[in-house]
């Protein structure tokens, strides 16, 4: 998992209004909570937290008034027409510390002729430690027919990472399409 950088100032004003100014300047509203702290609201560079914000469950180091810490993204506000953010949520976090993410499977390979892989799970809930979060999981395929399942249990993870699923639950399998079964019954007449 890439780490990333940003820079925080305290904010002191709150409100639409001062959120709007903020983030006509160029800046986006943030607040960080976790640990048992006090939460800290915040401003970040929209710029720089946008490009940030294209990783899933980056680890960011946040530094405000010189002092740093570790925080994961754990909510963002768009505006819904313009997609510009409006405010993130971060959770502070500890080395060493498991955390809970949700990551995307990603499938390499293909499946037989007339055949398509089915994702049950496009994401899957993990638990691993907040300096190692993967930015996702992948399922191999090669070639393999109709009825080809691939279980929980099957997924390779990295060491210290589990999958929050039952070994035997379903992630992907691969079904015949409609154009396939009709290729089948063509050859078999």
């Amino acid at each position: 998992m890439s780490e990333f950088k940003l820079v925080g100032t305290v904010r002191t004003k709150f409100g639409k209004g001062s959120a709007r100014q903020a983030r006509a300047a160029g800046q986006t509203p943030a607040v960080i909570y976790g640990h048992k702290t006090e939460t800290r609201h915040i401003t970040v560079s929209a710029h720089e937290s946008g490009l940030i914000l294209r990783h899933k469950n980056a680890l960011i180091e946040v530094t405000i008034e010189g002092k740093s810490e570790l925080v994961l993204v754990k909510a963002v506000s768009k505006d819904p027409v313009t997609q510009i953010i409006e405010h993130i949520d971060l959770v502070s976090v500890v080395a060493g510390e498991k955390v809970h993410v949700e990551v995307p499977v990603h499938i390499v390979g293909e499946s037989l002729s007339g055949t398509t892989i089915d994702l049950e799970h496009k994401t899957v809930k993990l638990t691993a430690e907040a300096t190692h979060v993967p930015e996702f999981v992948e399922i191999h395929f090669n070639k393999e027919a109709a009825g080809h399942h691939v279980l929980a249990k099957d997924v390779v993870l990295p060491k210290g990472v589990t999958m929050d699923l039952k070994p035997t639950d379903l992630v992907a399998s691969v079904v015949e399409t409609p154009g396939g079964h009709a290729a089948e019954l063509a050859a078999s007449a």
